[in-house]
């Protein structure tokens, strides 16, 4: 651990330029440290902190790829389990796009490296990247702290980012499974996951802010009001707990699924409020027509 802070921190494009290119069989040099390899001599890393890879955008970068190429080198190592494969450290986006663009070669950089620098590599070129979502964000730090001992100041160092997110990050692994499968499917971002970590009762809060599609703000202001309630004497929460009960939740799904639109349905003892969300003039003119027959 002593020697991590003396190499980490670099970023992707210093830790490929300053290691020495490694010779390896099958391989056609270009001359610039870029060789190519048959597709079919790479495989993909079974510890890669991505696992989710957007049907529409791989499509789109096969598109760009038939017509371009592969712009950038995938960064692969030498497969323990075969001399002739090579296991890809970053990448596998883009090799996973060369093989549906029918292309029989890639670009690659080939390095000598561990599976904690492997590891380490590929959290950096993801988080560079945007590419991962918040909860494989926060799965990759638990895997370097897991297997390899960091602490979260050595994460902050690596990545790049504060010891804030870094930490932040980690609590979305205590989420429960509900809550993770929103945030890994898409149908909550990681600024709804920054709200619900500090919730008392986050499966709930999730539940509240897919069924009315609230926005990140929606949500926070949403949750400082039932946090607010809380702290008023006798307010523990059973009024809203009342509000939002299951079949209140069902029936707002209901009506979002009858009129493509974001419904709230605050439901009370005596009367209560129905609220319909529209972005365009054409949404209200739809609602207005079904409303008026």
């Amino acid at each position: 651990m002593n020697d991590k802070p003396a190499r980490l921190g670099r970023g992707l494009a210093a830790l490929i330029g300053d290691m020495g290119p490694v010779e390896a069989p099958r391989q056609l040099d270009t001359g610039s440290g870029v060789r190519r390899l048959p597709v079919e001599f790479v495989v993909a890393n079974r510890a890669n902190p991505r696992k989710d890879f957007d049907d529409e955008l791989l499509e789109d970068l096969t598109n760009s790829i038939r017509e371009k190429g592969v712009m950038q080198p995938l960064l692969v190592r030498p497969s323990a389990d075969d001399p002739d494969r090579f296991e890809i450290i970053a990448g596998e986006r883009r090799w996973r796009a060369a093989q549906k663009a029918g292309l029989h070669e890639v670009p690659v950089l080939v390095r000598e490296v561990d599976d904690k620098e492997a590891l380490e590599l590929a959290i950096i070129e993801n988080v560079q990247r945007a590419d991962l979502n918040a909860l494989e964000e926060a799965q990759g730090y638990g895997q370097l702290m897991d297997q390899f001992g960091y602490t979260q100041n050595d994460l902050a160092q690596v990545i790049g980012k504060s010891r804030s997110h870094v930490a932040n990050t980690l609590r979305l692994l205590r989420l429960p499974s509900e809550v993770q499968h929103m945030i890994e499917s898409g149908e909550l971002t990681a600024g709804h996951a920054r709200t619900l970590i500090t919730s008392d009762d986050p499966l709930s809060l999730a539940r509240r802010i897919v069924s009315a599609g609230l926005s990140v703000r929606e949500a926070e202001a949403l949750h400082q009001k039932d946090t607010e309630a809380k702290k008023r004497p006798g307010g523990d929460g059973s009024a809203r707990a009342k509000e939002k009960d299951a079949d209140t939740l069902a029936l707002e799904r209901q009506l979002s699924n009858a009129l493509g639109l974001s419904v709230t349905l605050d439901h009370k003892e005596r009367g209560g409020k129905l609220e319909i969300r529209y972005k365009t003039l054409e949404q209200l003119d739809a609602v207005c027509s079904r409303l008026m027959g």
